[in-house]
This record gives structure tokens, C-alpha cells and sequence, in this order.
């Protein structure tokens, strides 16, 4: 597992060797995440609703090559005032956003996942005006950013808020701008991935059963 420091962050070793150690690739359908990804600047990002033996929403930005992750328990929200839980996980390989499937039980993270956003992003300034590299603002505990997804549209801000047993503790919220919607609900209304239409429910009656473990 990736060296960590006091704050519960991942340390300065190769960024997907965390990935690897949590995976068996004889034994689940995720990519396995070659060295050397592309770092010409691309700005997707990819929300993947995850049944595992807790659903969440797994909300990821590309920076420096890899998916910064965060696990969203009650996924993302359009309304400003309200702040959603986000705990930091390991940085993903880009392939990642392209993943749909069924993760085995007894693997890490088993259970259903499905691509319930997608879309490009770009960063935003913050208070002082300036624009901080996406991968710079997780260093220093921050994010600002604009996303044009097909279900999510507008400013968000990802803020790191101390940690919990090891993993950092962050907050996601909607910023309030043109694009807030206090009576709209995507995660309550439009459960279905933007890429193939299935729910995860779907992907569990196709398999048979339920989820196990947590990511």
C-alpha cells in the first residue's frame, strides 16, 4: 500500500501502486493500470455509482495522468446549501472512467458499477483569482471547478476537511451560480449509467446477487 502522511494523504510513491496492491488482475474485470498514462492536459471527469456493500457515487477528475478519486455516500447534490460527505480513495488509471461492470464478491469493492456521469471539466479561480492545476489543489486541500457532464452542469468545490481513520475527510458542494437547482435531484431521479441506460440493479439481477465489500 501507498506511504501516507500524517494528514492520511498518499505519499510520493509511483501513483497507481495503491491501485495494484487492492486488486487481484486474475480476478476482477477493472483495468489494470499501466505506467505511463497520458498527462497532455486532460480535463474528464467520470462519476461512477458503486453497489458495493455501501452504494455510493465514486467522483473522479483527471489530473497528472491518473483519476483523482473521492467516494461520495449520498453522491452529488445541485443545491448550494447542501455539503455531501467525500472521502479521498486512490488515484485510479484513466481507463477507469470507461468502466462498467460487475466487481466479484470477496474482491475489493465488489459489487455493481456503473458510469452515471461523465464529461469534460475545467478548473475554476478561486477567491484570490488565480487557477490552481487541478492536481495542485489536492495537494493543498482544495479544488474549484466546472463541470459540463450530462447530468451535472456548473461550479463545484471540493474541500479537504481533516481525516477519519487514516483517509481524508473532504466536503463537495455546488457552488452557487446560474447552473444551482434547489428542486432538482439526479441522484434520487436519474439512476441509469449515461453510457449503456442500465442500473446497477440491473447489472446485480443479471449476476444474480448483491454486493459485498466496500471500496
Amino acid at each position: 500500500m501507498a506511504k501516507k502522511d500524517e494528514a492520511g494523504r498518499p505519499g510520493d510513491r509511483a501513483p497507481l501502486t495503491e491501485y495494484r496492491a487492492k486488486r487481484h488482475r486474475d480476478r476482477t474485470p477493472e483495468p489494470g493500470g499501466a505506467d505511463g498514462g497520458s498527462d497532455g492536459g486532460g480535463r474528464r471527469f467520470v462519476i461512477q455509482k458503486h453497489a458495493a456493500s455501501s452504494l455510493h457515487y465514486d467522483f473522479r477528475l483527471e489530473a497528472d495522468g491518473v483519476l483523482k478519486s473521492w467516494a461520495v455516500p449520498k453522491g452529488p447534490s445541485t443545491d448550494p446549501r447542501e455539503k455531501r460527505l467525500a472521502m479521498r480513495t486512490e488515484d485510479h488509471p484513466l481507463d477507469y472512467a470507461d468502466f462498467e461492470g460487475v466487481i466479484p464478491r470477496g474482491e475489493y469493492g465488489g459489487g455493481e458499477v456503473i458510469v452515471w456521469d461523465t464529461g469534460e471539466y475545467r478548473p475554476l479561480p478561486g477567491k484570490d483569482g488565480e487557477v490552481t492545476a487541478i492536481a495542485d489543489g489536492v495537494e493543498r486541500g482544495h479544488v474549484k471547478f466546472w463541470l459540463d457532464g450530462r447530468k451535472l452542469h456548473g461550479g463545484y468545490a471540493l474541500t479537504r476537511t481533516g481525516s477519519d481513520r487514516g483517509k481524508e475527510r473532504w466536503i463537495l458542494v455546488k457552488t452557487a451560480d446560474e447552473t444551482a437547482d434547489r428542486r432538482r435531484d439526479p441522484v434520487g431521479t436519474e439512476p441509469a449509467s449515461v453510457r449503456t441506460g442500465r442500473t446497477v440493479e440491473d447489472l446485480a439481477e443479471e449476476r444474480g446477487g448483491g454486493a459485498e465489500e466496500e471500496r
